[in-house]
């Protein structure tokens, strides 16, 4: 079975954000319009400036062009996953907690399938949530394995 682009993209991207002591958040390969979009999304303890995606945009680029993985034509976007970051893997639910979160499951728990709220707790099987519905809170527990997306959210 081939890699899917993202897989290879990840493979040629993480020694090179490795070098440069960034974190390789997300990779996207997607379709919008008649267009290809290869978007490589790159964060750091400090946060990234447009430096950072220049650097990783060139070097990765230059690999991108001697490996040649990718069919289409496409726009390499290196940026920032923002203020309402993804939270893909554990590690980053991790570094969440005491975070606002937006959490989408696959089927719904307790007739609800959005949640949002502070998020207490993440063992690895149940992500904990604290939400707050008008003056009540309210502590909901999610398995981990329901979680289809989840990301940061900015709360005003």
């Amino acid at each position: 079975m081939s890699k899917k682009v993202t897989e290879i993209v990840a493979e040629l991207a993480q020694p090179i954000v490795d070098e440069l002591n960034l974190e390789l958040v997300d990779i996207e390969y997607v379709k919008e319009g008649k267009d290809w979009f290869l978007r490589v999304f790159i964060d750091s303890e400090d946060g990234i400036d447009i430096e950072d995606c220049g650097n990783v945009s060139e070097k990765l680029s230059e690999l991108l062009d001697e490996q040649d993985p990718i069919d289409n034509l496409y726009f390499l976007d290196v940026s920032s996953p923002g203020a309402e970051r993804p939270l893909k893997k554990e590690k980053d639910f991790q570094k969440a907690i005491g975070k606002q979160v937006a959490i989408k499951t696959y089927e719904p728990i307790n007739g609800e399938k959005m949640f949002e709220g502070q998020l207490l707790n993440f063992d690895g099987a149940e992500v904990t949530l604290l939400q707050t519905i008008k003056t009540r809170k309210k502590e909901i527990v999610i398995p981990y394995e329901k979680v289809a997306s989840a990301r940061l959210a900015v709360t005003f």
